[in-house]
């Protein structure tokens, strides 16, 4: 019998200290209730936005009459994908690195390994605006090739210079965006993919839980 593969969570833990997008606000863990002080249990409430950590994208976050949160079916966010190596490359991801990857012509779910993932090693580094994104014309080939789950190792598909076109492309043509993974310890090939955002209802997006299993 094949020796079973311990699956691989490839989402950051959501802590105070962690990097965030400028202008979002910090995460805050504000105790609420501790049994130390005489309560019964121990309760804490937690802020931050809807695009903290590893999150998705709604069309919404980005085309305003576009699709919200709750109408991103759950099947899209499960089933096989493909981790593509691009962790060579020192410069944002064009068509033509996409072309160059050897992606499977059959891949609809495609993860982004990029240098970004070593960044956490440390979750509570310093936000990095220099990150490794996908240009226009990446985000062009993606929705060329089928492709309908993008998910990236930095907090947005898009430069931190970018002016939203990268974004409205994907999100345009509905294609799901997770954002915030890391997959330092994750081999490119082919792995089975499940993605479960917070059911926050009709909003912008939503953090994640971003578990992958080794297939093959």
């Amino acid at each position: 019998m094949a020796a079973s593969r311990k699956p691989i969570d490839v989402s950051v833990p959501l802590i105070p200290g962690m990097p965030v997008w400028p202008g979002d606000g910090v995460v805050r863990a504000t105790p609420l209730q501790r049994i130390a002080e005489g309560a019964h249990s121990n309760v804490t409430t937690l802020e931050h936005t809807s695009h903290t950590g590893t999150h998705l994208d709604a069309p919404w976050h980005f085309i305003d009459d576009a699709a919200k949160l709750e109408s991103i079916t759950i099947e899209r966010m499960i089933g096989p994908c493909y981790v593509a190596d691009l962790t060579q490359r020192d410069r944002h991801v064009t068509d033509a690195d996409l072309e160059a990857a050897g992606i499977p012509t059959d891949t609809t779910r495609l993860l982004l390994k990029t240098r970004n993932s070593a960044k956490w090693a440390n979750p509570t580094h310093k936000f990095d605006r220099e990150f490794l994104a996908v240009t226009p014309s990446g985000a062009r080939w993606l929705v060329e090739h089928c492709v309908d789950l993008i998910g990236v190792d930095y907090l947005s598909v898009e430069a931190f210079d970018g002016d939203g076109e990268t974004h409205r492309i994907l999100l345009g043509a509905g294609l799901v965006i997770v954002e915030g993974l890391d997959l330092r310890t994750v081999d490119q090939g082919t792995h089975h993919l499940t993605c479960l955002p917070l059911r926050l209802g009709d909003i912008d997006g939503a953090p994640c839980r971003v578990v992958l299993d080794a297939q093959g």
